[in-house]
């Protein structure tokens, strides 16, 4: 395993990746309502990302055709937009991207609710985003990788909760998938000593049921096995010798 460290440029150049990424998901989230169809939504955020002079980092990458991976309901994540797949009252949109600014990636994922959604919906959501930040309280060098994975897993598992086991986070930079994986349960061992400069995609896929999940007939959008829903949270992280940075949050 080779877990690169940023220097100060290329964390600066990161640090612009991020901050334009969550101006991205700012400005497409106020684009999620009834009628409009998931094909719609990544053409607007396609172009939100070129008119920053940046590069849909998604967009051809193992195949993927569109610039954004949107996932309602049971979907958990990499679900391909289409023009059949229409946003209804009461759906969670599950929202992916990442973008490229000037050779660095950034990655982040956000879930939506539409209108009214069920108390159970409701809470699905807050307590994967909870999740996240939970983990990244261990996200700090002289800390292992894994105590990040234990604290996501065991905050989501103490409600019930399905934690996905055959998806997980990443490291980030110069590719949008670097090493290391960051699962989000615990794991045997502890993982590798984390160290200031490293620079991490904390993604938990968190299920209202069983964590098992199918990957359909497209190759890339998967599902729940049991029909229940799911949500993901993602930001790209730096880490210090402090608190983490958040790249692709400042709110």
């Amino acid at each position: 395993m080779s877990v690169s460290i940023k220097t100060s440029r290329e964390i600066e150049r990161m640090r612009t990746a991020g901050k334009y990424l969550e101006e991205v998901h700012e400005r497409l989230a106020e684009h999620i309502k009834p009628g409009i169809t998931t094909w719609e939504l990544d053409k607007i955020g396609e172009e939100m990302i070129r008119s920053l002079g940046c590069t849909p980092n998604f967009l051809n990458y193992n195949g993927f055709p569109a610039s954004f991976c949107i996932s309602l309901n049971d979907e958990v994540v990499h679900g391909i937009p289409s023009h059949s797949k229409v946003i209804q009252e009461g759906d969670l949109v599950k929202i992916d991207a990442g973008l490229i600014y000037k050779g660095y990636h950034s990655d982040a994922a956000r879930t939506y609710a539409v209108g009214e959604v069920s108390p159970e919906a409701r809470q699905l959501m807050d307590v994967t985003r909870q999740s996240f930040f939970e983990g990244i309280k261990q996200a700090r060098a002289g800390n292992h990788l894994y105590d990040i994975s234990a604290a996501i897993g065991d905050y989501a598992e103490s409600f019930g909760y399905g934690v996905v086991r055959d998806l997980v986070g990443h490291g980030i930079g110069t590719h949008l998938h670097e090493d290391p994986q960051i699962p989000n349960f615990r794991q045997h061992k502890r993982g590798l000593r984390l160290m200031a400069g490293m620079t991490l995609a904390i993604e938990p896929m968190i299920n209202i049921g069983r964590p098992d999940v199918v990957f359909t007939e497209d190759d890339w959008t998967v599902i729940t096995q049991d029909g229940t829903l799911s949500a993901h949270y993602e930001n790209t992280i730096l880490i210090t010798d402090g608190e983490p940075e958040l790249l692709t949050l400042s709110k």
